[in-house]
């Protein structure tokens, strides 16, 4: 009797666990990206050298750069149409909070992966209840004239909540550059920001007239 006592304990607190479990589903994009480059979510942004005994540069000595965000691109602001974004006019606002890089080579290209996180703020004119979020990534080797090795837009789409706050994550994995020699790897950048004018559509072009 004692026995089947402890058993139906021990099923009533096995039952309790599972209900407290969080649901693999359920799980934020914030734990995704901490499940993908590690650390907290929501720590402030900054540039990401390899950590003491890390493996951040790969099997042919090439630097894997690190993150920056843009001069001029480390926030995003939307007004009303036709208002600036400030002051009561402001819609939402759109930070960085935290970078991530991993790179790998193969047959002399290198393919990186970098991850963006990042906070929408609602403003006093309201936010939407999606928010499109347009955000580049570029490689860029430093130095006193810069060069753009490669560059690519990306976007993500963000669901509003009656919170007015919602964190983001974006992972760029398709950014290919060829790999940099041994003696100029270590200037190259990986440079992040928002880039609104990839949400514009682009201009069509003229008809040319028929003589």
């Amino acid at each position: 009797m004692g026995d089947n006592r402890l058993v139906r304990v021990a099923i009533a607190a096995a039952l309790g666990c599972s209900l407290l479990a969080q649901p693999v589903a359920a799980q934020s994009l914030s734990d995704r990206f901490k499940s993908l480059f590690g650390g907290k979510s929501d720590e402030p942004a900054a540039n990401t050298p390899a950590a003491p005994g890390s493996d951040n540069v790969d099997q042919s000595g090439l630097f894997c750069p690190d993150v920056k965000i843009r001069a001029g691109a480390s926030t995003y602001a939307v007004a009303a149409p036709g208002k600036q974004p400030i002051g009561n006019d402001l819609k939402f606002q759109a930070t960085i909070t935290k970078t991530a890089r991993e790179c790998q080579i193969n047959g002399g290209e290198i393919t990186a992966r970098v991850g963006i996180q990042g906070r929408i703020i609602a403003g006093p004119a309201g936010a939407p209840t999606s928010v499109q979020i347009p955000l580049r990534v570029a490689v860029v080797q430093g130095g006193v004239s810069e060069k753009t090795i490669a560059t690519k837009v990306y976007q993500t789409t963000v669901g509003m909540s009656e919170s007015g706050s919602e964190p983001f994550t974006l992972v760029a994995d398709d950014l290919v550059y060829p790999a940099p020699s041994v003696a100029v790897g270590d200037t190259y950048i990986f440079y992040i920001g928002f880039d609104p004018q990839a949400l514009k559509p682009e201009p069509k072009p003229k008809a040319t007239k028929k003589k």
